[in-house]
């Protein structure tokens, strides 16, 4: 594992969850996720035992995401999605508007309250029965204003 690691929360399927460490870069490798759990071994949990993982600042036990859905439109750049697990749960956050940023294993997304414990999640594909996208959120374009057909041209070009 690289020298820099994260602090995860892993909530397995069977809604135990492990604390540990991942590197951010390469978390998955050959279908399971690597982590370095608090007690310093490196442990290997196959993705389809996997609920979620949360990227945390703190290890706590609380419930790692007080806000599961955005309360207003987001104002963030990307895909608004809105992910619904197996057992129903339904969680909202933010993509990249490029697919290609995410990991083929499953969705790397920021959750709706980024002042939360929890910065970042990750969702493996085997846990969700569907992913919708709500909106589509770019950066704010200048309109161009268009010529008003009313005004009289004063000058040929």
């Amino acid at each position: 594992m690289s020298s820099t690691h994260k602090k995860v929360i892993v909530r397995k399927a069977d809604r135990d969850t492990v604390n540990g460490y991942v590197a951010p870069a390469n978390f998955v490798v050959d279908g399971k996720l690597e982590l370095l759990n608090t007690t310093g071994n490196v442990v290997a949990i196959d993705l389809r035992d996997i609920k979620a993982v949360y990227f945390v600042r703190e290890f706590s036990d609380s419930d790692v995401l007080a806000r599961k859905t955005f309360t207003t439109r987001p104002r963030t750049e990307g895909l608004w999605v809105r992910l619904k697990f197996k057992d129903s749960e339904v969680i909202e956050g933010i993509l990249p508007n490029d697919l290609t940023q995410n990991p083929p294993e499953g969705f790397l997304m920021n959750p709706p309250d980024l002042r939360s414990n929890t910065q970042r999640v990750f969702v493996p594909r085997s846990a969700l029965t569907s992913v919708t996208v709500l909106a589509v959120i770019g950066a704010a374009r200048r309109r161009r204003k268009l010529a008003d057909t009313r005004q009289v041209p004063m000058f040929e070009e």
